[in-house]
């Protein structure tokens, strides 16, 4: 009877809990609950930005802030470079990491620390965008998006107490937005001194390391621990304003500071062609070192002469003799509209023996094309003196200072005072009714300074100085710089303004300096470029 009741207890149990488990299914299946509502769809247009991006957190950056461009072409630049990439930035890790590590490793009582793997595996970065800031400094400014899955195997084998351990670290990720500028910039190649880098934000940085053989970061709590210690360390480190300076060549040298003196005699020029209707031409020299920013300089005007005789002396500072040449143009002076070109050659530097005088007879040409027939009619020649010394060891310029110092006053400056100094560096995009020849006025406290006047160019470029010394610092004042156009021909417009804009000075004083380009009043895209200057004696 017992046996009986208990196979009967389990049949009933097992056909109770079929049951039971057939009545859930239906329940769960068939049973609607009335107090769930279907979800509320909206078009993603009528959502904001930053619902936008927290529903799709992986929208590129160039698309999140329109200030930042594609750089698909880098991408695909760094994609077909990287096995050779890989294979520098290894090298290059190497020579820096090895000094540090063998300067180090004696005070922690290691015997030896070395790489037994290095390489950075066959998954490039991916820059997401890239953002230029316009500045009006020597400088180029870049902000990069940067997201790097990457594959690495780095091996390290350290040896201590007869021991050896190994660590490896794979599996790398990181997310970061580095600001990258490339400053002073230099015309020699690669055209810039200086790299820093700064992080905009703490960076994302996830690894994986083994600790021999084991995964180190499987152990409760390492893994946010060193997640936090890395973001902490980079930050302190390269948060900006804090930054890494990378030197590439040493400014002095690149920025070309003078490294002698050039004296030109213009003698005389024969067998002229007439230019003038009468017969005769009225010639004068322009002379211009190339890759100088300077005016160019000139002779005195021979009227009615084909064979004139100047001996004008001249001097010029040279920067580059290997790469300068001396040019010189003849032109015929005209009283009314532009001056005809008679002719023109030019003289390389680095033809010239240093310290030893010579007299030069130059044939003029139509142009520097060596294969333009035109240059075999005779224009007439040229005598030139020249002399080109170098400056000695005791008279070299001090080094060339930072493009964001100023100097200091000159001796007999008013105490409490200084000197103001305003330059025009150039305008762009001018455009006058009547006509364009601009040139820059300059009114401060009843004082007014012009320009020299740039004919016909929209984009012109002046590049004068002009200073004022005073009592005391013009923390209350304005400078007012009106942009003029005027022409001799234009009887009824023969003035005309292009534009104008007042600069008030406390900036100038608190800062000592500021080099901005100003969009100019009553003009429509015209913009001029002011640099100012507040040097006091102290």
């Amino acid at each position: 009877m017992g046996i009986i009741s208990t196979v009967l207890g389990v049949f009933g149990f097992g056909i109770g809990v079929a049951i039971g488990f057939v009545i859930g299914y239906f329940l769960f299946i068939y049973y609607q609950p009335t107090d769930v509502k279907d979800p509320e769809i909206r078009p993603l247009v009528e959502k904001d930005s930053k619902s936008l991006q927290q529903l799709l957190p992986e929208i590129p950056i160039w698309i999140k802030n329109p200030d930042y461009d594609r750089v698909d072409w880098l991408n695909k630049f760094i994609e077909y470079m990287w096995p050779y990439l890989d294979k520098a930035i290894c090298k290059m890790a190497k020579k820096i990491a090895e000094p540090i590590i063998a300067e180090q490793i004696p005070k922690y009582k290691i015997d030896s620390v070395e790489f037994e793997t290095l390489t950075l595996g066959c998954l490039p970065p991916t820059f997401e965008g890239m953002k230029v800031y316009n500045t009006e400094e020597k400088e180029l400014i870049m902000e990069l998006g940067l997201k790097w899955a990457a594959n690495p195997n780095i091996l390290v084998a350290v040896k201590a107490f007869g021991l050896r351990a190994t660590v490896q670290v794979l599996d790398l990720q990181v997310f970061a937005c580095p600001r990258i500028t490339l400053k002073p910039l230099v015309p020699s190649f690669p055209c810039f001194a200086n790299i820093h880098v700064s992080l905009m934000e703490k960076p994302h940085v996830d690894f994986g390391v083994k600790l021999l053989g084991a995964d180190a970061m499987s152990i409760p709590g390492a893994y946010r621990i060193v997640q936090e210690i890395i973001k902490d360390q980079v930050a302190n480190m390269y948060l900006w304003p804090k930054r890494l300076e990378v030197q590439i060549m040493d400014p002095a040298k690149a920025m070309k500071k003078p490294v002698g003196i050039l004296h030109v005699n213009v003698v005389r020029a024969m067998k002229l062609r007439k230019k003038d209707l009468l017969g005769a031409s009225d010639p004068y020299v322009k002379l211009k070192l190339s890759e100088d920013k300077l005016p160019s300089k000139k002779t005195t005007v021979k009227h009615k002469n084909l064979n004139p005789e100047w001996n004008e002396e001249f001097t010029f500072v040279v920067k580059d003799p290997e790469a300068q040449a001396l040019e010189l143009v003849v032109y015929d002076w005209e009283q009314v509209g532009s001056h005809d070109k008679m002719g023109l050659n030019v003289i390389p530097l680095k033809d010239l023996t240093p310290e030893e005088p010579k007299t030069i007879t130059l044939e003029l040409l139509k142009n520097l094309n060596p294969d333009d027939v035109q240059n075999e009619k005779s224009r007439g020649q040229l005598v030139v003196e020249v002399n080109y010394k170098p400056f000695k060891d005791n008279e070299l310029p001090a080094d060339v200072e930072d493009a964001d110092s100023v100097q200091k006053a000159p001796e007999g400056t008013p105490e409490g005072g200084g000197l103001l100094v305003i330059i025009v560096h150039e305008a762009q995009d001018l455009e006058g009714k009547n006509h364009t020849n601009p040139s820059a006025r300059i009114l401060f406290r009843g004082e007014e300074r012009k320009t020299k006047v740039v004919k016909k160019n929209r984009d012109p470029r002046w590049e004068e100085e002009f200073q004022f010394m005073l009592d005391e610092p013009p923390t209350n004042d304005r400078v007012h710089v009106e942009v003029l156009s005027t022409s001799k021909r234009s009887l009824l417009h023969a003035k005309e303004t292009l534009g104008y804009v007042d600069i008030y000075l406390s900036d100038v004083v608190s800062n000592k300096r500021i080099n901005e380009r100003y969009h100019l009043i009553d003009s429509k895209n015209g913009r001029i470029q002011i640099e100012m200057q507040w040097r006091t004696a102290s």
